[in-house]
């Protein structure tokens, strides 16, 4: 398989220009994660979006999340390809797509170097992402030859991109990326790696509030497991950030860019530079004191101001 020979690919689903990201999920009894996804499925966000370290295993929440609710597609933000070899990976996403067509997008990443080589066993050395990924994909698509009755359409996927390089990789071997902890500004340079047709779900984080420190201290806390690893703080740095920025949990800087912060008003405003920056999808990440806080009043009150 070659970058100029993928097969052909099943749509991307219709995601709505709003959608929810949150790790909340992993946190969830079952029953009230099957209750909180229907409810957020009739306010009528586009998509539901998480993340994959330790928690669940990713499609087996996918799975819960699509029987919980009537309409809303899903997406894995992202499916870590640490976690399984490509032909388990192409096994899931087809089962999930036969099961719901038209509700599931395979969002796919590298991870980061701490995460693979200090929580995963069996020595893995992380080492060049690019390669990794682009070899992962050949074997990804080399896998569909091998399902009954021939050839079959894949499953459409984003990729977890950052830099020029996985962005053009991006577009070249997947319907387009997932970017996450970005500005607007990094919204334009990936519109621009991406073309006109790449598909762009950005991720962005929020507090629901006109305090000041709440802003501030749920903006740090929320930074703190991603300050250190090299893929976000050299993304950081191409933005204009410096070194400075990192310091004691982060610079106000550093928060403003990167959390939106205020009313329903700044918030929708936020989202609506990313728009127009170029992305399809803004998926909202709402923030509360901890990753493991629900926030569905928020959810509840961002709602029509979102999606109006």
């Amino acid at each position: 398989m070659t970058d100029t020979a993928a097969p052909a690919h099943r749509p991307v689903p219709d995601l709505g220009r709003v959608g929810l990201w949150t790790s909340a999920f992993d946190f969830l009894p079952v029953p009230q994660l099957r209750d909180t996804a229907a409810e957020l499925d009739a306010l009528g966000y586009g998509a539901l979006w998480w993340g994959e370290t330790v928690g669940r295993e990713t499609f087996t929440q996918a799975l819960l999340l699509l029987e919980s609710s009537p309409r809303i597609p899903v997406a894995t933000g992202i499916a870590n390809l640490w976690a399984r070899d490509a032909v388990a990976t192409n096994g899931a996403a087809r089962t999930l797509l036969d099961a719901h067509p038209g509700r599931f997008l395979l969002g796919l990443g590298v991870s980061h170097g701490p995460l693979v080589e200090g929580l995963r066993p069996g020595g893995n050395v992380y080492d060049k992402p690019l390669t990794l990924m682009r070899n992962y994909l050949d074997a990804l698509d080399a896998s569909i030859y091998f399902a009954a009755g021939g050839e079959l359409p894949r499953p459409p996927r984003v990729l977890a991109a950052l830099g020029p390089r996985m962005l053009e990789l991006s577009r070249d071997r997947a319907e387009g990326a997932h970017t996450y902890l970005v500005t607007p500004e990094h919204t334009a340079q990936a519109r621009e790696a991406l073309g006109a047709g790449g598909y762009l779900a950005v991720e962005q984080g929020v507090v629901l509030t006109t305090d000041r420190e709440t802003a501030l201290r749920r903006g740090r806390e929320h930074l703190k497991p991603y300050i250190n690893l090299p893929n976000y703080r050299n993304n950081w740095l191409r933005l204009g950030l410096t070194e400075a920025d990192f310091a004691d949990g982060g610079s106000e800087r550093l928060v403003d860019l990167l959390v939106a912060s205020g009313d329903e008003a700044a918030i929708r405003t936020r989202i609506d530079a990313h728009h127009a920056a170029g992305a399809d999808h803004v998926c909202v990440q709402v923030l509360g004191e901890s990753m493991v806080d629900l926030p569905m009043d928020d959810w509840r009150t961002l709602a029509p101001a979102l999606l109006g």
